[in-house]
């Protein structure tokens, strides 16, 4: 029996309503078409919404603490294996294209990152090195989102070969502090933007997957529309930020919430008491902003996720077209969602809301997976890897804690998971939090403290209303911990089988 061959389609803090199919205010043609012809999961959550530790959760199948890439600025385990490397021992050929994340910035001795500064812009150094790299037998790398001063890599060597040789006018300075001065109009010509880089190099690899006749693994994996907002003309005008819907908050939520929300509503808030490290902790900054500029933040990165859409288009007509669409299952998803003015918040940080743990999810398989179908069965981007594996028929490793979703996917099952744990941790001690999702109601934990969030998202879907300290939910209260406690109990890996008896 021939093995599927498998494509990964990523974004990068892509809302999980940003889908033009059930969202009529955006634009989304091609990720419709994968709606029409897969089943979309309206309940998709990742296991941590910040990049790295997702990322490598996609690639491990387990969970953020027991991968070791606990957070931003983390490096992945070289020694942990993958899905890619299962993979290839089934006879797979593996690559991936685009946004990796899986290493720091920085580089220390003891745990070198050759997605680092200097090396990210070696250039020498990637025109010689395409892998392998975490279990993929190809990549082709970039890091930067927009106009970051971290471009470099692959991208770089290719906007040379297109003939782009002044690039870095369109990009910040490699040296010295980061700047934003650029605000929604990239000058950057869109035949340069990575998105072209991305559909084009992934469609190359389809034809020589499709010459080869092994079967593939291959991860497309685009960089926006996580911010800065910041996009190639005409795209960053395609909304008028006039005719949108706004999100905000409520008066006096975040008075039942813990203080680093309540801190993000002041204009000039002191965070130095969770801080530790010395290091950036996202989100917790002043989220204060004009209206005119979330009117506009919005309409960009509405635009953005368009265009990226066009360009997911080019790959799925390309697939269409090597008559490999048959039998390959395609997942769209993003690696965690994003604020853009709910609850009066911007961006990403340790908070839980369901704009931030939630993501879109699609997932297409001709004869398998039913065609213009909706569930609300519940997903976790640490289910990816074993599903994968379960699909070609390999068995799931023990080390793999993600659940395999298989029988949900075809529609076999209704469910076959009844709970979600999100983790986060952005510091030792001081930002460490676990949220545990059922059917119905939602719960965050915080180290060593005696606040939290209780939320029931059947009659306040939203999220206003924190129960945590509320009497009339003590009870409720007491089962979701209880609940929470057995999830934990539930995702410890089982490395090695019982062999014997003692």
């Amino acid at each position: 029996m021939q093995k599927p061959n498998i494509l990964l389609i990523t974004s990068d803090q892509q809302h999980w309503d940003t889908i033009g199919a059930f969202n009529k205010e955006i634009s989304t043609p091609n990720l419709d078409r994968l709606t029409r012809e897969g089943t979309t999961f309206k309940r998709a959550y990742c296991p941590n919404p910040t990049c790295t530790p997702t990322r490598a959760s996609i690639i491990t199948g387990m969970y953020p603490s027991q991968h070791g890439a606990w957070t931003l600025g983390t490096k992945l385990p070289e020694d942990i294996p993958t899905i890619g490397d299962e993979l290839q021992k089934e006879g797979y050929q593996t690559a991936l294209i685009g946004k990796a994340h899986f290493q720091p910035i920085n580089s220390t001795d003891d745990y070198p990152s050759i997605e680092s500064m200097p090396l990210l812009h070696d250039q020498n150094y990637w025109k010689d090195f395409n892998g392998p790299y975490y279990g993929f037998q190809h990549i082709e790398l970039l890091r930067n989102h927009a106009h970051e001063h971290l471009v470099g890599q692959h991208y770089v060597n290719w906007l040379e070969e297109k003939g782009c040789m002044n690039w870095r006018d369109y990009f910040a300075e490699p040296a010295g502090k980061m700047t934003y001065d650029d605000k929604y109009n990239w000058k950057l010509p869109e035949e340069y933007h990575y998105n072209n880089w991305i559909a084009e190099r992934t469609n190359d690899l389809l034809e020589k997957y499709k010459q080869d006749e092994d079967p593939f693994f291959l991860w497309a994996s685009f960089p926006d529309p996580h911010p800065p907002y910041l996009v190639s003309e005409p795209w960053d005008r395609m909304y008028d930020p006039d005719a949108l819907s706004y999100p905000s908050g409520t008066a006096g939520e975040h008075n039942k919430n813990p203080k680093h929300f309540q801190l993000t509503q002041e204009e000039n808030p002191n965070f130095t008491a969770y801080e530790q490290t010395g290091h950036m902790l996202h989100g917790l900054h002043s989220h204060q902003l004009e209206m005119e500029e979330v009117k506009k933040n919005k309409a960009v990165y509405y635009g953005m996720v368009s265009f990226m859409d066009k360009y997911i288009g080019k790959i799925l007509d390309r697939l269409d077209e090597l008559g490999l669409s048959e039998n390959t299952i395609i997942v769209f998803t993003s690696d965690h969602g994003h604020l853009f003015g709910q609850h009066n918040m911007h961006y990403k940080g340790p908070f839980h809301y369901e704009d931030l743990l939630k993501v879109p999810f699609l997932v297409r398989y001709p004869g398998v997976v039913p065609a213009g179908e909706s569930t609300e069965a519940m997903q976790s981007l640490v289910d990816l890897a074993p599903t994968f594996l379960s699909l070609a028929s390999i068995e799931k490793p023990g080390r793999m804690t993600g659940v395999d979703q298989t029988a949900t996917w075809s529609g076999k099952t209704e469910k076959s998971r009844d709970h979600i744990i999100c983790e986060n941790r952005h510091e030792p001690t001081s930002v460490h939090l676990k949220t545990y999702v059922n059917k119905r109601h939602k719960i965050t934990l915080y180290y060593k403290q005696e606040y939290g969030e209780l939320f029931d998202l059947a009659n306040d879907p939203q999220e206003f209303e924190n129960l945590w300290d509320n009497p009339e939910y003590k009870e409720l209260k007491s089962q979701l911990l209880l609940e929470y406690a057995w999830a934990e109990l539930s995702k410890e890996p089982m490395w090695m089988p019982r062999i014997s008896h003692a």
